[in-house]
C-alpha cells in the first residue's frame, strides 16, 4: 500500500517555483556564486539607512554586501556549513519559520481569547461520573449510559443530587462516584467535560456527558465573579502537638486573645512569629504567596476574600488545621490576557483543545487544496467502532480492505484502507471512547496531509521564504567566522584585522559587479 505522504508527492506534479513578475538578472557573481537582484533588494530594502535612488549610498552598500558575500564564501571554503551545530541551528530556524506560515494568527488568538475569558467568572461544579473502560466500544457503552440517564430522571423527579451521589461512594463496587470539584478553571478539566460546564447556568444540571472518564451528570452549584488574587499574612491557633486532643474552646480563646491584640495596634509580624503553629510562615510573619478562590479550604479562603481593605484582619476562622486569624495585604485583579497569552498557546497546541486553536487554519487549507469528505465511508469505520476498538487487529484487517474514498483533497482521493495505514503506524489520540479516538486520529491524519501540502507550498504562496532561509543561513556563517578572525581577538587589533581579511578575500575569490542593472535599479523596484 502507498503510504500517504507518497500520494502528497504524486499530487504534486506541477514544479513549485517562484515566478516573479518581473526580470530577476543577476548583479553579483562570488566565488562562482550568482547572486540574484531579488536578494540584494530583500536585504538592501530591510536597512533604513540604505538609498538605492542615492547614488552615494547605493555605491557604499554594494561595497557592503560585496564583503558580506566574500566572508560567507571564506566561511563555506572552510565548510564552517558542514559543522553539526550550524545544521541543528538552521534546522531548528527553519522548523520555526515554517512553523510561523503554517498557522492563524487571528483565528488562534480569538480562541485563547475565549478561554481567558472564561476565567472571567468562577464555577463551582460537582458531578455524579458513571465510569467507562479503559477501552471502549461503543456497544459496551449502552448499559452504562443507560444508568445514568436512569439516575438523570431520578434527580430531574426530584431526588437530592448529593444524597444520590454519596450513596453511590458508599457502595463497594462504586460503578459511579460522586465529587464536588469546587471552582472549575479553564483548561484543568477535559475538554468535553469543561465545555458542558461552561454551557450551563447556574443552578442546572446536565443529561449525562462523556468524557474518557465516562458519563457525567453534572451540577453546577453557582457561578461567581472572578475576585482576581489576594495576598494575607495569617495566624495559625493550635496545639504544638497535632497527636494531643484538641481543647477545641480554649483554642477559641486563645485565637481571640491574640485576634484582641493584632486589631488593638500590636504588630502582626511580631504576633505571628510569637503565637503561629504554621512553622512555614511565622518567621516571616505569616505571610502566604497570593492566591485565588479555590486554591486554600474553603473556611480560610471565604473568611479572606471576605476582607475588603488592605490591612483589615479577620475575626477567628476554623479550619480542619485549626484558627486563622488572617489579615490583607493586597488585591490584585486576574492577570491580563498579555500576560498569560504564551501560556495558554503552550497548553492548548498539544492534545485534544489543539483542534480548537488550530481549527481556523485548517478550514482555511481544506478550502485551498479542495477537500471534500465522504460521510458514507466515515459511517462504515464507525461502525466497526461498534465492536472493535480503532487498534486492535480485527479493526486493522477489516478497515485495511475498504477501499471507498473517504475524502478527496488536492487532486487526490484517499480511500478508507489509507487511512487505516496511517492509524496503524500513529494512533496518536488518548481517548478511551472508540468513536471519538477514531474521530481524533482522522483529524490527525487530515491536518498531516494539509501541512505537508502547505509546507511543499510555501516558496510558492511566500517568495520570501527562501529569502529568510538563505539570510539566516549566511547570518550564522558570517558570525561564525567573524569571530575567528576578528572578535576572538583583542579590540585594539580588530579594524586592522578587518581590513586586511577584506584584501584576502579579494584576492582569493574572484568577484563581478553588473553596474549596468545597479544603476538602473530603480526599474526593478
Amino acid at each position: 500500500m502507498k503510504n500517504v505522504f507518497v500520494l502528497i508527492l504524486l499530487g504534486l506534479n506541477c514544479c513549485l517555483v517562484y515566478s516573479q513578475k518581473k526580470e530577476n538578472p543577476v548583479v553579483m557573481t562570488i566565488a562562482g556564486k550568482e547572486i540574484p537582484l531579488s536578494e540584494f533588494l530583500f536585504l538592501a530594502q530591510k536597512d533604513e539607512g540604505v538609498n538605492l535612488s542615492d547614488k552615494k549610498s547605493l555605491e557604499n552598500y554594494v561595497e557592503m554586501f560585496k564583503n558580506f558575500k566574500l566572508k560567507v564564501a571564506d566561511a563555506e571554503s572552510r565548510r564552517f556549513q558542514e559543522s553539526i551545530s550550524f545544521q541543528e541551528e538552521l534546522n531548528k530556524y527553519k522548523a520555526q519559520l515554517t512553523a510561523s506560515y503554517l498557522s492563524d494568527k487571528e483565528g488562534e488568538a480569538k480562541v485563547m481569547r475565549k478561554i481567558y475569558d472564561r476565567g472571567n467568572e468562577l464555577i463551582s461544579v460537582s458531578h455524579i461520573v458513571f465510569k467507562l473502560p479503559q477501552k471502549t466500544v461503543s456497544n459496551d457503552t449502552i448499559e452504562i449510559y443507560n444508568k445514568a440517564n436512569e439516575v438523570y430522571k431520578r434527580i430531574l423527579a426530584g431526588e437530592d443530587f448529593k444524597s444520590i451521589g454519596e450513596a453511590f461512594n458508599a457502595e463497594e463496587n462504586k460503578e459511579a462516584i460522586y465529587e464536588e470539584i469546587g471552582y472549575m478553571f479553564p483548561l484543568q478539566a477535559v475538554k468535553a467535560l469543561e465545555n458542558a460546564v461552561y454551557s450551563l447556568p447556574a443552578g442546572s444540571i446536565s443529561s449525562p456527558v462523556r468524557t474518557t472518564f465516562g458519563y457525567h451528570i453534572i451540577k453546577i452549584d453557582g457561578r461567581v465573579p472572578n475576585p482576581g488574587r489576594i495576598k494575607v499574612a495569617h495566624i495559625l491557633i493550635n496545639s504544638d502537638n497535632p497527636d494531643e486532643e484538641q481543647d477545641d474552646e480554649a483554642l477559641l480563646k486563645k485565637a481571640n486573645e491574640v485576634y484582641e491584640k493584632a486589631i488593638g495596634g500590636e504588630d502582626f509580624d511580631e504576633l505571628a512569629k510569637t503565637y503561629s503553629v504554621d512553622k512555614n510562615t511565622a518567621d516571616e510573619g505569616g505571610v502566604l504567596p497570593y492566591f485565588g478562590l479555590g486554591e486554600m479550604v474553603s473556611p480560610f479562603e471565604k473568611a479572606a476574600f471576605a476582607l475588603s481593605n488592605v490591612g483589615e484582619i479577620s475575626k477567628p476562622v476554623k479550619s480542619r488545621y485549626g484558627y486563622h486569624i488572617i489579615k490583607l495585604l493586597d488585591h490584585k485583579e486576574r492577570l491580563p490576557y498579555i500576560e498569560v497569552e504564551r501560556n495558554i498557546y503552550l497548553t492548548m497546541k498539544e492534545g485534544e483543545w489543539s483542534f480548537e486553536l488550530f481549527e481556523s487554519f485548517d478550514e482555511t487549507q481544506k478550502k485551498k487544496f479542495g477537500y471534500t469528505f465522504n460521510q458514507d465511508a466515515y459511517n462504515d469505520l464507525q461502525k466497526l467502532c461498534d465492536d472493535y476498538f480503532p487498534t486492535d487487529t480485527a479493526f486493522y484487517n477489516r478497515a485495511s480492505k475498504m477501499t471507498k474514498t473517504l475524502m478527496h483533497m488536492n487532486g487526490i482521493d484517499f480511500p478508507q484502507n489509507e487511512f487505516a495505514e496511517f492509524l496503524r503506524m500513529y494512533p496518536l489520540s488518548t481517548k478511551t471512547y472508540s468513536g471519538d479516538f477514531l474521530s481524533e486520529v482522522y483529524q490527525l491524519f487530515v491536518r498531516e496531509i494539509l501541512t505537508e501540502l502547505e509546507k511543499r507550498t510555501l516558496n510558492e504562496d511566500h517568495p520570501e521564504f527562501s529569502k529568510l532561509m538563505q539570510e539566516y543561513r549566511d547570518g550564522i556563517l558570517l558570525f561564525e567566522i567573524s569571530s575567528t578572525k576578528i572578535w576572538d581577538k583583542p579590540v585594539e587589533e580588530q579594524a586592522e584585522l578587518e581590513k586586511q581579511w577584506i584584501k584576502e578575500l579579494n584576492n582569493k575569490f574572484e568577484t563581478k559587479i553588473d553596474w549596468k542593472v545597479l544603476k538602473n535599479i530603480k526599474n526593478y523596484l
